[in-house]
Parts: C-alpha cells; structure tokens; sequence
C-alpha cells in the first residue's frame, strides 16, 4: 500500500530538493567558467586593438586566416603622432615667446635705437613671413604655432613703441590706436593666409579695446561709455554675421554679449537713476539702438539667437519707453511705468518680425509683467497670512479697518501700485481669454513667417530656382503655414498649423484651447489678488473687507460652477483654478472673521449655504465633492462657535460638534451610493475626531462623546456599502466609552460590569456558530472575549495582589486551548495574547533583577547570537512562519 504523506510534508521535501538542486547548478557553472577560462588563449597585455567592447562579434578576416580569440581587433598601421607634433610645437612657440619678452624687457636697453630698430622689425617680418612659406609646404601647424608668436611679437612692438619712441602720451589712448591698428593689421593678414585659424580671432579680441579705452581717455561721461560699448557689440554683431570663419564668429558672439550686456548695464543705470524726464531721454535713447541693433541682428540669426535678441530688444524698450515716466513719478509707481511699455510688447504679433524674435519680445513682455507681479507679493502674503494670528485671540478685538484686522506693518503707501499691477495684468489675461476666438481669427503677418533657412520654412526667403525670395507669395514663394488655417497661437486648426513642415511632433507648441485656457486662469487668480489687495491698500473698514471677501468667493464659486456645467471649454484651467483660489478665498476670510463675533456667524454661514448651493449646483465629479466638503467643514466650525457664544468650556461643547457628523449620517443615507456621500461623511468622521479631542480633559464627556460617536458609527453600518468598516468601528467606540467611564468612575473591579456583557455576548456568538459554522469566530466570540479580557489585563497590570493576574492568566489559558482545541482563531490569539501580556507583568521583576546581574556584554552577545541562528535557519524560520499563516488562516 503506497503512503501518502501530508501536504506540509511533501512541500518541505520539495523545497529541500530544490535547494540542493540549486547548490549543484552554481557548482556547475562555477567549473564551467574555469574551464573557459583555461581554455581561452592569453591576450595581449595592452596590445593595439585590445577592444573589449568586442566581446560576443564574431572573428572577420580573410578566408584561410587563423582565427583570433573574440574580442581581438588586428592593429592598425602605424601612424603619425599628431598629438607629439602638437606637444612639440606648443612647447616650441611658448619659448620663442619666452625669449622674446625677456629680450624686450631685458636686453633692450642695452641696444642702441638703430639695432632695437632692426631687431624688432626682422624678427616680426620673420614672424610674420614664415608662416605663408610653411602653409605651401603644408606644414599648417608649424605655421600656426609661429603665427601665435607673431602676434606676441606686434603686441611687444607696440609696447616697446610706446615706451621709446612716445613715453609721455597716455596709456589708455596709445593702448585703444595700438588696439586698433593690430586689429587692422591681424584682419588683414588672417584674411591673406586664410588656412590660418588664430589671426581672425585674435583680431576680434582687439578690436573690443579701442572705442573703450579711446572713451576712457578723452575722459567721456558715462552715457559716451555705453555708446562705446554699444558700437563696439553692432560691430561684433556684424562679425558674428558675416565674418570669416567660425572661431572668428564665436569670438566675436562672446565678445558682442558681453560688450552690449555693459552697454545696456550703463544705460539701465543712467535711466533710473535720472533725475527727471529729460534726463532719461538720453540713456532712453542709448537703449532704443541697442533694442534696434539687437532686432536687426535677430532677423537673420539662428533660432536661439534670434529669440534671445528678441528678448534683450524688448526688455531695452521697456527700459527706455518706460524710464521716461517712471523718472517724474513717486517711486511706487516706477513700476507701473515699465509695466505699461511692457504691457505694449505685445503688438509685435502684428508686425512682420520674425516668428522667432517676436516670440523673444513676448517673453521679454511676460518677463516684465512677472517682474511686476513679484514686487505685489509681500502685501498680498500679507493679507492673506496675516489674519493666521487671529487663531489665538478669537473674538477678542473688533478691529476698525483692513489694515489693523491684518495686523501688517508693511509701508502700504509704497505698495499703492501694486493693486493696479495686479488688476493691468488680469484685465489683458481676461481679455486674451474673452476675444481669444477673434485673436484666433486675425491673420497675423508673425504667425505665418517662418525663419529664413529653418527646417520646414515656407518660401518666405527662397525664391523660384533657389533665388534669394522677396518675402511674399507673389514674389514666387509659397503660401506661409497658418496663412489658411490658424495661427500658431491659436493651436493649430485643420489646415497647416505653424510647425508644419517636416517639425516633429516632440517640438510643438501647446494648444490654443491650453493658451487660452492658461490666461482665463490667471486671470481669475490676479482679479483676486488685486481685489484684496485694494482693500488693504485703501484701508477699508473691516466690515466692508470682510463682505467683500465674502462677495469674491462667491463669484469664484459661481465662475467654478459655470465652468464645471458647461462643456464649452476644451481646458478645464478655469473652473479648477477657479475652485482651488475659491476655496483659498473661504480660509483667508474665515480667519479674517474670527475678530468679530457677528462677522464669523455671518461668514460662515454665507460661505457654508455658498459651498452647499454650488454642491447642488454642480454637475458630478470632483467639484461637486469639494464643495460638499467644504460645506461640511463650515458647518462644523459654526457648531463650535455656538458652543463658544454659550459659554461652554470645550469638552462641554464637544457633544454640539457632533450634530454635523450626525447630519452627514443621515445625508450618507440619503445619497446612499452617490459618489459625494463617502466624502462628506469622512469630512463629518473628522469632525467627530475633533469632538473627541475636545473632550479628552474630562473622561465623563469623553465616555459620553465615544458613545455618541459609536451610535453614529452604526448608525452607518445600518447601510450594506458601510458595515464591513461601520460595524467594527462602532463596537470598539461602545468597548473604550464603557472602559473610560469605568476609569473616571474609579472602579476597581471593572469584571462586575464586564462579565454581565460578555457572558451573553458569548451565548449569542455560540448560537451563531451553531446556526452558521462558517462564521467567523472574530464575529461571534471576539466582542464579548474582549469586553472582559481587556480592561481586566489593564487593571492587572497596575494591581499589586497575585490574584487578579493570577485568574486572568488562568482564564487566557483556558480560552487559549480551547481555540487550539476547536480551531477557533479569536480565542487562540486573544487568550494568547493575554496570557502572554499577563505572564511578562508577573516575570517582569524577575527578569530586571536578573538583568542586572548579568554582565553588560551578555544581553548584546545572547541578542548577536540568536539573529546569526535565525539569519543561519532564515529559510526554515519562512518557513515555519508560512505554515503558522496557514494554520491561522484555516482556523475560523
């Protein structure tokens, strides 16, 4: 007869022969890889064409060739070492040059003026000869290093000029026609021997020297500086162009950035520092060609070029257009001054400037209007986190203005502009978003231009047979992109949209209806700010700020329920906007309210009927839920107050809190399982929560809050969607309000009260089981085991007498084999957990004074010791561990 063993058995054999399984494979492999590796031929050490990278191609070479090891690459032929050629001529060039300052400024002066004369002059046309004999040899890089030298050589001629033949005159101006002639001689020379690379840079480098210095010299004031400086940048600007050579071109960009970013630094500086209108007219108009030099040069730049040109040209017009009325303005109004010329940037979209330098104007005119926007933020952080301070001292002041509710001592008389900043950039979003289907309409020349050479250009630039184009259609170029679809700002309608034309899809721009969707919401967020912050501003009395938060929620609801119910709108950026600012607008003037009485119970309760008819409002989904919460949220706060204006200490005012969780009850039973019903009544469990921390001083309240809480709690559990949570929620609030009023009553013996419960409960639960043996044992014997064992395992541990522990313990024993017994799970764990509690209080001395008289090291070295014997048996101990699961799992 064949045995079958258990099904735990026959798993743990398995699992042993597959370990040893596992063991044999990695044996296995660990000797396969050996012998591979003895039987592949050693590789040479750093040898030419060591590639491992190679590993895994297979071996090439010709038929009948050895075969080499994988990963051996044949060497290549040997050849020149360009790297030592380099090495050698650099360290070549760098004495020569060496030896030529030291001769200049060492031996000079012991040569007469004829033999200086003839020393400088052969070496330099030495120098400067050499290098066209070697380049028709071929020999580019000896020329190069000697043309290096050269220029060291000129750059000494002009020193040793200037210190023998002309000593007295001054430095900076022999230095800037020094600069200029050498940046003469060197554009001259790079252009002769074009194979060279240094000469055109190095003429470059001096030519940013002499309108500089020449300034300098002649003792200029500083707006002939920035003129200096600005021409020195449009002569880098045509260079960068039009010159020669890329190193050439990269130079001159470097330098023409830095040149013009001084050149505006002088101008910016003499605008606001001038001392009134025409004052400005000047550093105004250093700015304007600066603006003008940077567009000319945006027209045919590149695309990143063109759009940082557009973005330097625009913020140099709001420099200079704005500086002129912000020099005969207080200074809290400059700002408005450069918002205006910023504001204005944007007509460039009916111009016919490039697509990418208007789009650097616009971002120059976003850039100021965010400028702006900035210095508005500390009086409306003000505002909106200054009533926070109110939470401490409720109802204590009934304060006259906005200013004094707040409690700011910001200088409101400097920030007088910031509302109108505010209310200039909300009405040109909300503009932009009203009239954004006409904006859409009107055929822009900036949105069909495409940048001359860019890829997918139309023919704007490109005439018939590769000809230079005239720019129009007419000309013989095609129709621009968006010319008969939308332009590019509109998103793109059916037709060619802007980025048609070979541009891939990673590279488009966003939407129309996300443009449009950005603008109405900032729109609605700057509205308000600028809204409040007028009040602050103005100083109105604190019952019109506090009517008028009120007023702004509930246009905010009334725009977020609009927008929510109508699908019109491709973007949902408004009416989201619209509910998150509302619902920032709810707290900034609740916390404004808690000055006054009167204004928090009128606050309140408008912004709860507000958030509760806009929950009716809405259609489902999101908002909806967020207006019932904050519905809920309103009336809880409004249950507090009333217990505050009767004059009842917190605790005492605990039970009134829990009227809103006990109408989000009977609302959840209503709705039943409409998707607003869990949230609101998870927004009431919260405020339960509250009540229950607002009764925790006193234990009487808080047994009688408990109770209440754990009839509202089956009061849910009633409903079937709610039970499996409701149901065990309810019972452990009815166990901890009967063990907090027992300890608030002080009793003793907690088993006079407890043992008349759980003795029924426990016939209960056995007639359940005996009616439904699939039942679980939680259900039937957990609550009345636990009525019981619990608060009798509290009080033993604070007993001093043997008895109580000692029949507590006795008691956990036997529950404990009875669940072993009948394969009961709630029995087994609760009576041994309570046996095991029980047990450690009565050993707990013991252990201590055992503790002590054991050595330091041994509790480390036991506590070592038994992590290596469970980190050495850890597949047991899973195990061990799966199969106790499983036992416990098939136990009822």
């Amino acid at each position: 007869m064949e045995h079958v063993p258990p099904p735990a058995e026959e798993l743990a054999r398995l699992d042993r022969e597959l370990a040893e399984l596992d063991a044999r494979r990695a044996q296995l492999l660990t000797r396969r890889a050996w012998l591979l590796a003895a039987l592949r031929p050693p590789a040479p050490t750093a040898a030419p064409g060591w590639n491992p990278s190679a590993w895994g191609a297979p071996p090439s070479g010709r038929p009948g060739a050895p075969a080499q090891p994988w990963g051996y690459v044949p060497p290549k032929q040997p050849s020149a070492p360009r790297s030592a050629q380099n090495v050698l001529l650099t360290l070549g060039g760098l004495l020569l040059t060496i030896a030529a300052i030291a001769f200049t400024l060492v031996s000079w002066g012991s040569m007469g003026i004829g033999g200086r004369s003839a020393v400088l002059a052969a070496v330099t046309v030495g120098a400067l000869a050499a290098p066209a004999v070697l380049l028709r040899r071929g020999l580019t890089a000896t020329a190069e290093a000697l043309a290096a030298l050269a220029l060291v050589l000129t750059l000494l001629d002009a020193y040793a000029v200037h210190a023998v033949a002309a000593p007295d005159t001054d430095g900076l101006g022999f230095t800037a026609v020094a600069a200029g002639v050498l940046a003469a001689l060197w554009t001259a020379y790079g252009l002769a021997l074009g194979k060279l690379h240094l000469p055109l840079p190095a003429a470059v480098v001096l030519a940013q020297w002499p309108l500089l210095f020449g300034a300098w010299a002649a003792g200029a004031p500083a707006l002939v500086v920035g003129w200096a400086l600005l021409a020195t940048a449009v002569l880098d600007g045509a260079i960068a162009l039009w010159g020669k050579g890329t190193g050439a071109r990269v130079t001159a960009c470097v330098g023409g950035s830095v040149m013009a970013f001084s050149a505006l630094m002088v101008g910016l500086t003499l605008s606001v520092t001038a001392s009134g209108p025409l004052g400005a007219l000047a550093p105004g108009a250093l700015l304007l060609t600066a603006a003008a030099a940077a567009l000319a040069g945006a027209w045919r730049a590149p695309r990143g070029f063109a759009r940082a040109g557009g973005v330097v040209a625009g913020l140099a017009v709001v420099a200079a257009v704005g500086g002129v009325p912000a020099a005969a303005v207080p200074e809290g109004w400059r700002v408005l001054a450069y918002l205006l010329a910023g504001l204005a940037l944007t007509a460039v979209v009916r111009t016919r400037l490039p697509r990418n330098a208007a789009i650097g104007v616009l971002v120059a005119s976003a850039a100021v209007a965010a400028g702006a926007l900035v210095g508005a933020l500390p009086g409306l952080a003000a505002v909106l986190l200054g009533p926070v301070t109110l939470l401490s001292d409720v109802w204590a002041r009934s304060p006259e203005g906005f200013r004094s509710a707040v409690g700011s001592t910001l200088p409101w008389s400097e920030l007088a502009a910031a509302p109108v900043v505010l209310a200039l950039v909300a009405g040109l979003l909300g503009a932009a978003y009203r009239w954004w289907p006409s904006l859409a309409r009107i055929p822009a020349p900036l949105i069909a231009r495409e940048e001359p050479g860019s890829a997918g250009a139309p023919a704007y630039g490109a005439g018939p047979a590769g000809a230079p184009g005239t720019g129009t259609p007419e000309a013989g170029g095609a129709a621009a992109p968006g010319a008969s679809g939308a332009p590019w700002y509109a998103g793109g309608r059916a037709g060619a949209p802007w980025f048609a034309g070979g541009a891939p899809a990673a590279r488009r721009r966003p939407s129309g209806a996300a443009l449009r969707g950005a603008a109405g919401a900032g729109a609605a967020v700057l509205g308000w700010g600028a809204l409040l912050l007028a009040g602050a501003v103005l100083d109105v009395p604190y019952a019109i700020a506090v009517a008028g938060e009120t007023v702004l929620v509930a246009g905010l609801l009334a725009l977020a329920v609009r927008g929510a119910g109508s699908g019109r709108d491709a973007s949902a950026a408004v009416p989201v906007t619209a509910l998150v600012v509302a619902s920032a607008a709810a707290v900034s003037a609740g916390l404004l309210s808690l000055a006054s009485e009167g204004a928090s119970y009128a606050v309140f309760g408008a912004l709860t009927a507000l958030f509760a008819g806009a929950s009716v409002r809405a259609g489902a989904g999101v908002p909806r839920a967020v207006f019932a919460v904050a519905a809920t949220v309103g009336g809880t706060v409004l249950s507090g107050f009333a217990g505050r204006s009767l004059g009842l200490a917190p605790h005492e005012a605990a039970p009134l809190v829990l009227l809103v969780p006990a109408l989000t009850v009977l609302f959840g039973a209503r709705l039943r399982r409409n998707p607003v019903a869990l949230p609101v009544e998870l927004t009431g469990a919260v405020g339960a929560l509250v009540a229950v921390g607002l009764a925790v001083p006193d234990a009487p309240f808080l047994a009688l809050v408990l109770a209440l809480c754990g009839v509202l709690a089956a009061g849910a559990a009633v409903r079937p969607e709610r039970r499996p949570v409701a149901g065990y929620v309810a019972a452990a609030l009815f166990v901890l309000a009967t063990w907090v009023r027992l300890a608030a009553s002080e009793v003793s013996f907690p088993e006079a009260y407890t043992l008349p419960v759980t003795v029924p409960a426990l016939v209960v639960g056995f007639l359940r089981r005996r009616k439904d043996p699939e039942a679980s044992s939680w259900t039937a014997y957990g609550p009345g085991l636990a009525a019981t064992l619990l608060p009798s395992l509290a009080v033993a541990w604070t007993d001093p007498d043997w008895q109580r522990p000692l029949l507590l313990g006795v008691a956990a024993l036997v529950i404990t084999l009875l669940g072993a017994r009948y394969r009961l799970q709630a029995l087994l764990l609760l009576g041994g957990a309570v046996l095991a509690l029980d047990g450690l209080h009565e050993l707990a001395p013991y252990v201590v004074q055992v503790a002590g008289a054991l050595p330091r090291w041994l509790p480390p070295a036991l506590a070592g010791l038994l992590l290596l014997v469970v980190g050495a048996t850890y597949e047991q101990r899973l195990r061990d561990a799966r199969r106790l699961k499983d036992a416990l799992g098939r136990m009822r």
